[in-house]
């Protein structure tokens, strides 16, 4: 039987009166040579996915099973399909299947993330499905479709409202570097309500820019490098994409080391 992770387990905590700050580097990942090199390069929270490419989607269940003998702890990403976060019935009855899935594997939690058609947060949507993961004992992250969000002052909000532990963002921009501005606003307005976690084109020198103008507590990565090519014939076949990406245990050490030094 796969243990179960509790909530919060392995997650920062914000310090006050004797608690300790705890530094969590959370690496993406959609691969068990992945999950592998995350974990020996020293991650502290795994996210784990298929199609990376894509932006991440569900991983598979037998993925998820793998990850739960995962010394650390492991979120799945819970995304139907690519495209938009404005999801129809049949998507929400997928997630909510796919949130079944991840606790019966015994993963710590969830990435998850919906949106109304003008880019809001679906926040009724979202209601129904932290609910449903926080009564099987899973922690809840707000994924990028945060960024989206017009007002981002007021899907901060939104997200504290619905009880979500942290949201992954990179400061409604492309890149966290470029949405440093924003970023800092946030942690402001959020006064310690709720754990922003840095995200998107993070890599070891550029951590250092990051951490020196935010209190960060935990920071995503995917930490990859390229992937060597599959053959010609199948990818002149559509089985594989010209390129493709891996996560690499160095780049998860160099990150490690790079955030050290920064503070």
């Amino acid at each position: 039987m796969h243990r179960q992770w509790r909530p919060g387990r392995g997650c920062a905590r914000r310090a006050s009166g004797s608690d300790v700050r705890t530094r969590v580097l959370e690496i993406c990942v959609d691969t068990a040579e992945s999950l592998t090199a995350a974990i020996a390069g020293g991650a502290d929270r795994i996210e784990l996915c298929s199609a990376l490419a894509l932006g991440g989607l569900t991983p598979q269940r037998s993925l998820m099973r793998l990850a739960a003998s995962a010394p650390i702890p492991v979120n799945a990403m819970i995304r139907p399909r690519a495209g938009d976060f404005v999801f129809e019935r049949g998507d929400f009855d997928l997630m909510r299947g796919d949130i079944d899935d991840t606790a019966e594997a015994g993963l710590a939690g969830v990435v998850l993330g919906a949106s109304l058609p003008d880019d809001r947060l679906d926040a009724a949507s979202l209601r129904a499905l932290r609910a449903h993961a926080a009564d099987l004992g899973l922690s809840t992250t707000l994924h990028r479709a945060f960024d989206l969000a017009p007002d981002l002052n007021g899907a901060l909000e939104c997200a504290i409202d619905l009880g979500f532990e942290r949201i992954l963002t990179s400061g409604g921009a492309p890149r966290a570097t470029e949405g440093l501005d924003r970023l800092e606003g946030l942690e402001r307005t959020a006064r310690g309500r709720i754990v922003l976690m840095p995200g998107a084109g993070i890599r070891p020198d550029t951590l250092p820019a990051i951490v020196r103008r935010l209190p960060i507590e935990e920071l995503h990565a995917s930490a990859s490098e390229a992937a060597p090519k599959v053959s010609a014939r199948a990818r002149a076949f559509g089985f594989a994409p010209e390129t493709s990406r891996r996560t690499s245990t160095q780049i998860v050490a160099e990150l490690k080391e790079a955030w050290r030094k920064a503070e």
